[in-house]
């Protein structure tokens, strides 16, 4: 029931909604950035259900998000091909998160580019050890399950990868669970800290490389990859990876870098 308490309140008309049982899917004192994505995004597909599929999105969280919010969303411009909606999530009067959608339908292509393949290929999934059991914030323990990806550890070069799924994805179509799960790593930044301090996204976006994405199992790798940290900020580059090491994603994320 957990992903339930993230989508079933939604309704197509939007407004005044309370989530309930959410404190498996709170990041200290707000709720974890993927789940918030979710919602807005789920508010968007809902109030709109003939949309085509999602090719990009753009995510700014704004503030802290509740359990109690009212939901906005509007298409901005829909076009012969493409379709642009922005869908927002406020609190006690305030914006927390902002989210602008791509959604465009398949055309003749006029190129072909696929990505390439990932430096360092950690290996199956199936072989890889488990890791961060019992530990991490609440979203993490209650819903993630995660497995190494990579050999190194603590300081060292600014890249965090690991296996991660979902531990409930029924119900769940396939590009809903990769915003759920996009956000899932720490930032590569972390491994440059000269101290622990607390982290924050501040925003997210992404483009879909394929719109019906599937892999072996529930496994996603995940990578967090800083390319420039300074003044407090970290520019980081985020990716995803189907088990055969197919990429499915390719994302942004500025973070903010307390302590």
């Amino acid at each position: 029931m957990s992903i339930a308490s993230l989508t079933d309140p939604i309704t197509p008309e939007g407004g005044n909604t309370r989530f309930d049982n959410l404190e498996h899917w709170m990041q200290g004192r707000t709720l974890y950035g993927g789940a918030s994505a979710l919602i807005a995004y789920t508010a968007a597909v809902r109030a709109f259900p003939d949309l085509p599929p999602l090719r990009a999105g753009q995510v700014a969280f704004v503030a802290p998000t509740g359990p109690e919010v009212e939901l906005k969303r509007e298409i901005v411009r829909q076009g012969r091909n493409v379709a642009q909606v922005r869908s927002e999530i406020w609190c006690e009067g305030k914006c927390t998160l902002t989210a602008f959608w791509l959604f465009g339908t398949q055309r003749e292509a006029n190129a072909q580019h696929p990505a390439g393949k990932i430096a360092d290929w950690p290996g199956s999934p199936e072989d890889a050890p488990v890791t961060m059991t019992g530990k991490g914030p609440a979203f993490i323990q209650n819903n993630f399950e995660l497995k190494k990806a990579q050999d190194i550890s603590g300081p060292g070069e600014p890249v965090v990868r690991r296996w991660a799924r979902l531990t409930d994805r029924e119900g769940l179509d396939p590009v809903s669970e990769l915003i759920l799960l996009g956000d899932v790593l720490p930032p590569g930044a972390m491994r440059a800290m000269q101290r622990q301090g607390p982290i924050s996204s501040i925003n997210w976006s992404f483009n879909l490389l394929d719109t019906a994405p599937s892999t072996r199992d529930g496994w996603w790798l995940s990578e967090n990859a800083s390319q420039h940290a300074a003044g407090g900020y970290s520019s980081e580059r985020l990716r995803l990876w189907n088990a055969d090491g197919q990429q499915v994603l390719d994302g942004m994320q500025c973070v903010a870098i307390f302590g």
